[in-house]
């Protein structure tokens, strides 16, 4: 072949000998062969073990034909709908469409469908009805099973019924795809392949799973029909899959639908080994993106992982909102030092490598290990959090793993700083009690900001979703900037919150502006609340229960108040007024509407509260130094009043 990539034209092919791929990948991203991205890990997996993969990246979903281009696999297609779900890729919250897709050479929107999983794999069945489809990735992970689609506003069918696959292989995939191709490559008809962890399948026969040993019996599910008729049965139901996460203890899941289908979820892949991380991050990934997309621009996620570092994958942190717990798990399972310093030394090789690596981290940059010894012979515990509502007494938190770690990477040569962005949990690192490696993060691995993830400010709201109290980030804060001033440094955080999620009612969106007004802070952008399948959080938005205690929670649906939340958090933006001002007045809150120093917003008679005068100001006119001036007031009223030097 002319590159290291593997084959996605019936040239490449030609040019390794391949007259028959043993997979055809159909995959709603660019195709970038990089670690960083699903599809080229499983490719890779897949070729390590002797199969050989070809590349189908965004076909045309209104020509069949597309999908075809590299002809008939031997042993099946497997579909992905990218990196991100299809969805969410390209709508907001608001259900606004976006204009740019990250994934795409040059950013171009509209390159793949919506529920992309589901349009191609019914392509792949109007031209191969007899051929197996094996669906992987987020999209797939997350719509397993029956789940509620914020975007249609409705209960879904179980991705695998949709999108009419054989198999899904769930979670992160390694081992799972590795077993199914073997299976259809020893001769077993994907209808009979059912004994794999990690996958779901579909059946008529369930009597294997509810007869023997109750240990071992299936648990069965509420069906579809009840759950569509009654919400809270599907509370319940997603309550029973999260307390069946853990692939040391969770149980096979059956869910029923008419005609007598059963939609059937074996427990998860085992976690990976570290040898076993370290040989599926050393295989042959020619880390960027495929050469043909070099007249298009390339692909501008590509940039943002291109010097960085992934250091481990699953999260013990538990957010509500976050849907870590059925994709990659709680148990955290990492690469070894040899391996990132390996990978680090051939990214210094590169031209285009400034000296900075970007990042060193995963879905939490400071998890380095399990939470607790028990965690890799007993698995997580099924109704108890490690972290929330405080860190549990046997959480092991300890930072000297990641503190070496980076220690060896900042003495590399050629390597200025090595930044840490992939954000960190402050309550772990809290929990530690020591100060060495809060005092190096401070020290060595701060890029003028450091963002962290309080989310809100309400003890109301931070316990459903699932984060610490206040009181822990306001600790940590002020810790912060005092090894700010021991240091020397003049380093800042940028704290990112959300807006409207459950149990947030405008009393608690107003308590957190009062937050803000406090501290001298703005943010320039606030995360409304995105229900997206499979987290607790989205759970709570379509019934309006929480499923871990059953009780009743507020859920702001209205998208006029959705818009008053959010324009609390940013009250100093003089186009959002109108908003803060009705919202003022639905809460009751006049008392803050006036000239007091407490007070958000002035009058509507003083002239300086009519936006068009607010635009108004000393502020240079130059858009890039506007922007700067903002900042560096911003960011120095922070510091000075969380008790730094300004």
């Amino acid at each position: 072949m002319s590159n290291g990539f593997l084959p996605v034209t019936r040239q490449d092919m030609a040019e390794r000998n391949i007259e028959q791929l043993d997979f055809v990948y159909i995959i709603g991203d660019a195709y970038v062969d990089h670690p960083s991205f699903g599809h080229a890990v499983i490719s890779r997996v897949l070729e390590a073990h002797g199969y050989t993969v070809g590349i189908i990246s965004q076909p045309d979903w209104k020509d069949e034909n597309s999908i075809c281009i590299l002809g008939r696999p031997r042993l099946g297609f497997l579909i992905s709908a990218g990196n991100m779900d299809s969805m969410v890729n390209h709508y907001y919250v608001s259900g606004k469409r976006r204009s740019r897709d990250a994934y795409t050479p040059g950013g171009v929107m509209g390159k793949r469908p919506d529920y992309a999983v589901t349009v191609y794999g019914n392509m792949i069945r109007r031209k191969y009805k007899d051929i197996p489809v094996i669906i992987g990735g987020i999209e797939a992970s997350l719509r397993r099973l029956a789940h509620y689609d914020y975007w249609s506003n409705s209960l879904k069918h179980s991705v695998l019924l949709d999108s009419q696959a054989d198999l899904i292989s769930y979670g992160m995939g390694e081992k799972s795809i590795v077993e199914i191709a073997d299976a259809l490559n020893g001769g077993i008809a994907v209808r009979d392949i059912t004994f794999i962890r990690g996958t779901v399948y579909r059946t008529k026969d369930i009597s294997g799973l509810t007869s023997g040993e109750e240990a071992y019996r299936a648990i069965l599910l509420p069906s579809y029909d009840e759950m569509k008729a009654d919400p809270l049965k599907y509370a319940r139901s997603f309550q029973i899959q999260y307390q069946n996460t853990d692939p040391f203890s969770a149980k096979v899941l059956a869910e029923p639908y008419s005609n007598g289908i059963y939609v059937v979820q074996n427990p998860p892949q085992e976690p990976l080994t570290t040898d076993e991380m370290d040989d599926i991050y050393s295989l042959s990934y020619q880390r960027t993106y495929h050469p043909s997309y070099e007249s298009q621009g390339g692909v501008p996620a590509v940039s943002e992982i291109k010097f960085s570092l992934i250091s481990s994958r699953g999260c013990f942190g538990g957010c509500s909102f976050c849907a870590l717990t059925f994709h990659q798990g709680r148990i955290v399972q990492v690469r070894s030092h040899e391996s990132l310093l390996a990978e680090a030394q051939e990214m210094i090789k590169d031209p285009d490598f400034k000296g900075y690596i970007h990042d060193v981290g995963g879905p939490t940059a400071n998890f380095r290990h399990p939470s607790c010894q028990k965690q890799l012979k007993a698995g997580v515990c099924q109704n108890r959090q490690c972290l929330y509502p405080a860190p549990c007494p046997n959480l092991d938190a300890d930072h000297n793993d990641y503190r070496k770690l980076l220690q060896k990477l900042r003495a590399l040569p050629g390597v200025k700083k090595v930044f840490i962005r992939s954000g960190i949990r402050f309550d772990y690192l809290l929990a530690e009690g020591k100060k060495d490696f809060f005092k190096e993060l401070v020290e060595h691995h701060v890029s003028g900001q450091l963002k962290v993830a309080p989310e809100h400010i309400s003890d109301a709201v931070l316990c459903r979703m699932g984060k610490p109290k206040r009181s822990v980030y306001d600790k940590f804060v002020k810790e912060y900037y005092q090894l700010n001033n021991e240091l020397g440094k003049e380093q800042y955080l940028v704290p990112y919150l959300m807006s409207s999620h459950p149990g947030s009612t405008l009393k608690e969106a107003v308590e957190l502006a009062e937050y803000l007004r406090d501290l001298g802070y703005m943010p320039e952008q606030v995360q409304d609340f995105y229900p997206t399948p499979s987290t607790l959080s989205t759970v709570m938005y379509y019934t309006g229960i929480d499923p871990r205690d059953g009780k009743q929670v507020y859920v702001c649906r209205n998208p006029h108040e959705k818009a008053m939340q959010r324009a609390l958090i940013q009250y100093r933006n003089p186009a959002v007024y109108e908003l803060v001002y009705e919202a003022l007045q639905k809460a009751g809150r006049r008392d803050l509407i006036g000239y007091d120093k407490n007070c958000l917003i002035r009058p509507r008679s003083d002239p300086k509260s009519d936006p068009a005068a607010g635009r108004k100001g000393k502020i240079p006119k130059s858009p890039k130094n506007r922007k700067e001036v903002k900042k560096k007031k911003t960011i120095r009223n922070v510091h000075k009043k969380a008790g730094g030097n300004s």
